[in-house]
């Protein structure tokens, strides 16, 4: 599968941060254009995780919803009324930081976090985003790897942000949950049936018994937030003492200049082009 257009836009800037253990942050930027074939690709891409193209036609039959009408009102997070601007805006990240994982460390990212949400303007539970990389086709590896990511987002705010610190946070939170969520990504792709995703919940089964088949574990931590809230001061007091496994967790920060608006774009998009 090519990857998203849009993903051509977010940019190493080689800069490292230290941060309060001597933990190493990297730091990425979103350098989004106003190109309507790169928006175009990246709101289908979106509206991908909330609705397949294939099946919006039944969902919306007997609703006396347009396609777009359907979106907005039952899928998507609302544009003005809160939750639903913060609720667009953390989906929106981990989105984005689920293509990092996929597209540019190359795992294997199920996109089956949001098409399931029974309250349009809640977050879904369990971890962020999990990556599943296998060695070896074919057979078991103990250097199988699991790359668990939680993200959080200050997309409209130009106060510094310790968002950092709150997905370090919350990343020590996936040690317990590990079970939890590994289960869920099952449980949605058995749901969805077809030979594919059977296929695909049997790659997850693989990683549900760390101690009878091993294999290696690694965290993330990630903030997605506005430039005018980068603050290099603020990000060097990220701490990740406390986190269970201090000396594995990959620390990102990625930052861009109007994000809210480049959100509510993709939404729009998303909804207009159905």
């Amino acid at each position: 599968m090519r990857p998203p257009l849009q993903v051509r836009w977010l940019f190493d800037t080689g800069e490292k941060l230290q941060g309060a253990n001597g933990c190493e942050i990297s730091v990425w930027e979103l350098r989004h254009e106003n190109d309507d074939g790169v928006l175009s690709d990246w709101a289908r891409h979106f509206r991908s995780h909330y609705c397949a193209d294939n099946k919006i036609d039944i969902l919306r039959d007997g609703t006396g919803h347009s396609r777009g009408e359907y979106l907005n009102t039952l899928k998507f997070p609302d544009p003005a009324v809160a939750p639903g601007p913060s609720i667009r805006a953390g989906d929106f990240a981990e989105i984005l930081i689920a293509d990092y994982v996929e597209y540019l460390l190359g795992f294997w990212v199920p996109r089956t976090r949001y098409a399931d949400k029974m309250v349009r303007n809640e977050s879904p539970k369990g971890s962020d985003v999990v990556g599943f990389k296998v060695v070896s086709a074919g057979r078991e590896s103990v250097d199988d790897l699991l790359l668990v990511f939680e993200i959080k987002a200050r997309l409209s705010s130009d106060s510094p942000s310790s968002r950092l610190q709150d997905a370090v946070d919350d990343s020590a939170k996936d040690l317990r949950r590990r079970a939890e969520s590994l289960n869920a990504i099952k449980q949605r792709l058995v749901a969805e049936g077809g030979s594919l995703s059977l296929s695909q919940a049997k790659r997850v089964a693989r990683f549900q018994d760390l101690v009878a088949r091993p294999y290696k574990e690694k965290f993330g931590a990630a903030a997605v937030i506005s430039s005018d809230a980068f603050d290099r001061n603020v990000i060097r007091l990220t701490d990740v003492a406390a986190h269970p496994a201090r000396a594995n967790v990959q620390l990102l920060v990625v930052h861009g200049v109007n994000l809210m608006s480049l959100v509510h774009e993709l939404y729009r998009r998303a909804a207009d082009e159905a």
